[in-house]
């Protein structure tokens, strides 16, 4: 058995639940009763105490916290490239975050250094049509590949990103925040198509 981080938690209730078993040992003549009762309950307390905090994924998924609100795509899918890059897009109505990584291998990518790691978002909201985008000394961020499934064509891993806006004289938004991104077992197509951004 597991025990979790919510035994520490528990780990006085139960000094006190025994302390009081004993004492109702010495002085309680319906011994028998009260033992099944405190049986009954010390088995609920460690049943409570095994779980633990980790949350895990069951389903693909692409989500972030965008301008720290809760942003989770309605459609995902990921693109191979022939100079081995790979493409990585997430889609919630107008809104398309679109993360580009040099290479599949299992590494941390880091944005705002080049063209071949990079970082898109974009709002094609007829009325506010806006494109943000990190690239050579523009914008800052990483793209972490945490697992690449050659068998299953799936890919997964983190993401956290400042882009700027392509619309240099907008002053209003001048950069989007993307942070504590996760896209896991994304399914990945193949494309012939070498740069998506």
């Amino acid at each position: 058995m597991h025990f979790g981080s919510n035994f520490i938690v528990f780990l006085p209730f139960l000094i006190v639940l025994l302390r009081q078993l004993s004492l109702n040992a010495v002085f309680l003549p319906q011994i028998d009763l009260d033992m099944k009762r405190y049986f009954y309950f010390l088995s609920l307390f460690f049943i409570v105490a095994s779980c633990t905090d980790d949350v895990k994924f069951n389903n693909p998924a692409f989500q972030a916290l965008k301008e720290n609100v809760f942003w989770r795509a309605q459609s995902y899918k990921a693109h191979l490239g022939e100079n081995g890059s790979i493409v990585v897009e997430g889609s919630l109505g107008y809104e398309k975050v679109t993360l580009q990584m040099a290479s599949t291998a299992k590494q941390t990518f880091t944005l705002g250094n080049d063209e071949f790691s990079k970082a898109l978002y974009e709002n094609k909201l007829s009325t506010d049509v806006s494109a943000f985008s990190t690239g050579t000394d523009k914008g800052s961020g990483q793209i972490v590949i945490t697992d690449y499934d050659n068998v299953n064509h799936t890919i997964s891993g983190t993401f956290k990103f400042t882009a700027e806006n392509d619309d240099e004289s907008n002053i209003e938004k001048p950069k989007i925040n993307f942070k504590e991104g996760v896209f896991y077992k994304v399914p990945i197509e193949v494309s012939t198509t070498e740069n998506h951004l």
